[in-house]
């Protein structure tokens, strides 16, 4: 991972949630939030909280008086997600930025510790996976979520070939390396074993990724991931290019109007 995959900033922030998120998120993040939920916790943290959407998901189902505590370690991001939270159904949400590696919070503070498709960007996964354990109260769990390969996200993987054919030589690869790179299930169980959790269960979950245009899609991965600026450190002006490209390839492969595509994620939850 290079640091421009973890710089989420300027016209990121927004295209990410208001083209990403109902792209690839929205659905996982209700499955997160359920999850989370069902657990009745009393605390919880969430980390690498990015726009927002599973605590704007989660937040009205928590008990009254539930401490929810919202962190990343980006802080446009944060900013961001606060902004769009709107009524929370009387939870009073804490947001705090920080860095998942090394939590500012005192040992067994939580619940449930979770975080959505963040953990493919830590540095040292086993370190963040460690660090949610030591904050983590007896019997509590760790929620989190990781994408599956590129191969089995259609749109990721239509969109890193098509960019490619514009830069031949030195082809972006953020989305094959980091938000699709850590998919190992097996990798996976032994980093959050290593970390001392016991109680290990991973399921893989298939969804449909929905949008209503194929320009919708390709604006989205070219410019509302860190991918844009790959793009823009090969070739200032080629943004859009890159976007049209990928646009043609996804209405060749999806048909013009509304398209849908494949995507396919992990969700691990670990105790003990």
């Amino acid at each position: 991972m290079t640091e421009s995959d973890k710089l989420f900033a300027g016209s990121i922030p927004k295209l990410y949630d208001t083209l990403m998120v109902p792209l690839i998120f929205e659905a996982y993040a209700a499955d997160t939030a359920e999850l989370v939920a069902g657990f009745s916790p009393g605390a919880v943290l969430e980390t690498a909280a990015g726009s927002g959407v599973v605590t704007r998901a989660l937040a009205p189902r928590l008990g009254k008086g539930a401490r929810y505590v919202v962190t990343d370690l980006n802080r446009p991001m944060l900013d961001y997600a606060a902004t769009r939270q709107g009524d929370s159904s009387g939870i009073d949400i804490e947001w705090q930025q920080a860095d998942a590696l090394k939590l500012p919070f005192e040992d067994a503070s939580f619940d449930v510790v979770f975080c959505q498709f963040g953990a493919m960007f830590f540095p040292d996964r086993t370190a963040g996976y460690a660090e949610a354990r030591r904050v983590l109260r007896p019997g509590g769990r760790f929620v989190f979520t990781v994408w599956d390969r590129i191969e089995d996200n259609a749109f990721a993987d239509e969109v890193t070939s098509a960019v490619a054919e514009i830069f031949p030589q030195d082809p972006p690869r953020f989305l094959a390396r980091t938000p699709h790179g850590y998919h190992d299930v097996a990798l996976i169980r032994s980093d959050v074993s290593r970390a001392g959790f016991t109680s290990i269960e991973i399921e893989t979950r298939e969804k449909t990724s929905r949008s209503p245009s194929a320009r919708d899609v390709a604006t989205a991965y070219c410019q509302g991931t860190p991918l844009r600026n790959e793009i823009e450190a090969r070739d200032a002006n080629a943004l859009q290019a890159a976007t049209d490209r990928a646009a043609q390839v996804i209405a060749s492969r999806h048909g013009e109007g509304p398209v849908a595509g494949k995507i396919q994620a992990h969700v691990i939850v670990a105790a003990g």
